[in-house]
Formats: C-alpha cells, sequence, structure tokens
C-alpha cells in the first residue's frame, strides 16, 4: 500500500549550518508521512494510544542521495513492505519538486501494550485494512 503526503515546505530551523536540512529531521518527515498516512486510512493514533495501543519505532535506517534546503518542497512516498503482524515495516522515498531523489528509508513499528510495555499483535482495526 502506498502514500504520498502533499507537498511540504523546508523550514528555516529545520537546516544546519551547512545550509542543509538536518539530518535528524528526516526521521521527523517520515514519521509526520506515516501519520498522514493511517490518517487517510480513518486511523487515529491518538485513539489507540487511547486504546492502551503504543507503537514505537524499533529501527530506523537512512541513505541520503542529495541535501534539502531552506524553501525546497519536497514529497514524501511511504510504502507499507507487507501487511502487519506484530510490526509494521514501512519504506520511504523523498523527492523535492525537482523529483531529484533525496533520500531513502525504512521503518520497523512494533506493537505494544501500553499496560504492560510487551508486544502484542496487529490491532484488528488496522488488520482489516490490509487484507
Amino acid at each position: 500500500m502506498n502514500y504520498s503526503t502533499n507537498p511540504i515546505l523546508v523550514r528555516y530551523a529545520e537546516t544546519d549550518q551547512m545550509q542543509f536540512v538536518h539530518h535528524s529531521n528526516y526521521l521527523k518527515y517520515f514519521e509526520m508521512a506515516r501519520l498522514s498516512w493511517l490518517s487517510s486510512l480513518g486511523v487515529s493514533y491518538a485513539s489507540m494510544e487511547k486504546e492502551g495501543i503504543l507503537m514505537p519505532v524499533v529501527s530506523a535506517k537512512l541513505v541520503f542521495k542529495k541535501p534539502l534546503f531552506f524553501g525546497d518542497e519536497f514529497i514524501v512516498n511511504v510504502n507499507l513492505k507487507r501487511p502487519p503482524m506484530a510490526t509494521l515495516e514501512f519504506e520511504y522515498k523523498i523527492t523535492n519538486q525537482h523529483q531529484d531523489q533525496i533520500c531513502e528509508g525504512q521503518t520497523v513499528l512494533a506493537f505494544l501494550s501500553a499496560e504492560n510495555k510487551r508486544p502484542i499483535r496487529c490491532p484488528k482495526i488496522l488488520l482489516k485494512l490490509f487484507i
């Protein structure tokens, strides 16, 4: 399942002394895209947390191709690699306004019980969206 964000504008505060977007911001961009994707499916992350379901990132990988700069626009493409079980595995691609590939990445999120912080299976509300 694929999802693409609307164009996002790089803000000045996201850049570093070299005038590049600081590398730590790319994980934030991935998270923004992931939450937007879930919202587009009618899934509220806040509601899941209220129901006692946590989804921490347990693994992340980023590969930088070209930098983003202040004022650039970019799109994050999110792909769910496989139907969820006890984890959600995502792939990301960021492209700028010139269609240049900026960054690729992957994250793995686990499902945890808020009560005991132990792994649980994918909640039915999410599972039914993918099978």
